[in-house]
């Protein structure tokens, strides 16, 4: 085995583990945390789980992707660490939706679905490897090998407007513009997001600082401005369904993590389609017309566009502006709440068939 810093690399090497019964019911995950650290290995949680939705581990011989799966006494918990991957991304024949481009940057219409940059469980297929095939060894490297030309990103299940620098100049004009969040220097970035319920004002300010869940470590949540970092969204209201849901415009003043889809949580208007901040509101599709609810369940993603983006020429000048337009599953959402009126509860259907 390889020690690195004094630290064990499983990495090229398979192990089996044997389940006491003093770890019965524990997650397969947490499980060969601290078998894993026990061997004095390096592997995080969040690597764990990657591993395992990769089908590296198996339990009696059988493959098993939840990381959540519990083991029982007695099992035999094998993993599989691959060795590790090549840093440097390939280019990648992937096709862009370029709205703007020069020689210094260029702006991109990301569709949902496509990661920015490599990262565990994604080290293909992604933007960075469209970015190299068009590109080549013109896009800046500042951003080092896995991150090249990358300034700022949306989230994999967000789509819209991203800027690209094509040059060192170019990225660290933007670096700043996008590390003074408009402060100072002109940045405009609005979204458009489709959330449930409708607001009881028509705008308002999320000033509510953001910081890694105590327990939920993939997940942002509202902590005390000591603990976070200082975010504020601005929202308005643009239009409601049948009391429901509602399409909001969020302009970022600052640019943090899951900004948007934590703060619009913490004000009771969740993300349609949000995995991770709208559970608790999924019952509420039930209340949607039945072709709402089959859009919705189909979606398969955050209701979440990056439909503006202003900025000035980090080379030029220039102010540039670009306006996306809602993608077509969004907007064949948006149709559909806007025709039709939810569903009434169970008792109030009762008794207007009765009437009848």
């Amino acid at each position: 085995m390889r020690q690195a810093g004094g630290v064990l690399s499983l990495e090229g090497r398979s192990f089996a583990y044997p389940v006491g019964s003093e770890r019965e019911g524990e997650r397969l995950d947490r499980f060969l945390a601290a078998e894993t650290a026990a061997a004095g290995a390096n592997l995080s949680r969040t690597r764990l789980k990657a591993l395992i939705e990769a089908g590296c581990v198996t339990v009696d011989g059988a493959t098993v992707t939840e990381a959540s799966a519990p083991v029982r006494t007695g099992q035999i918990v094998s993993l599989l660490a691959p060795p590790p991957a090549d840093p440097t991304p390939a280019a990648e024949n992937i096709p862009l939706a370029i709205v703007f481009e020069d020689e210094h940057l260029l702006v991109i219409d990301k569709p949902a679905g496509l990661v920015v940059h490599p990262a565990p469980g994604h080290q293909a297929g992604t933007l960075v490897n469209a970015l190299l095939a068009h590109c080549g060894a013109s896009l800046s490297g500042i951003g080092g090998v896995r991150r090249p030309g990358i300034v700022h990103r949306l989230d994999k299940d967000t789509s819209g407007l991203l800027v690209v620098a094509k040059t060192d100049a170019a990225h660290q004009g933007l670096a700043k513009l996008f590390a003074d969040h408009g402060k100072t220097l002109a940045l405009t970035r609005e979204y458009l997001a489709f959330v449930w319920g409708v607001p009881a004002r028509p705008s308002g300010v999320i000033d509510a600082a953001l910081g890694r869940h105590a327990i939920d470590r993939e997940k942002i949540a509202i902590v005390p401005a000591a603990r976070g970092r200082h975010a504020v969204t601005h929202w308005r209201l643009i239009e409601s369904f049948a009391g429901e849901a509602s399409l909001i415009a969020c302009r970022l003043e600052t640019g943090r993590t899951h900004q948007i889809r934590a703060h619009m949580a913490h004000i009771g208007h969740p993300l349609l389609g949000d995995p991770v901040y709208g559970k608790s509101f999924k019952s509420k599709t039930a209340r949607l017309s039945p072709v709402a609810q089959t859009r919705l369940n189909a979606l398969g993603r955050q209701a979440l566009h990056a439909a503006t983006l202003g900025f000035p020429h980090p080379v030029t000048g220039a102010l540039l502006k670009f306006e996306s337009a809602l993608p077509s599953d969004l907007r064949e959402l948006r149709e559909i709440l806007s025709a039709g009126a939810p569903m009434p509860p169970p008792s109030s259907r009762r008794r207007h068939s009765r009437s009848n």
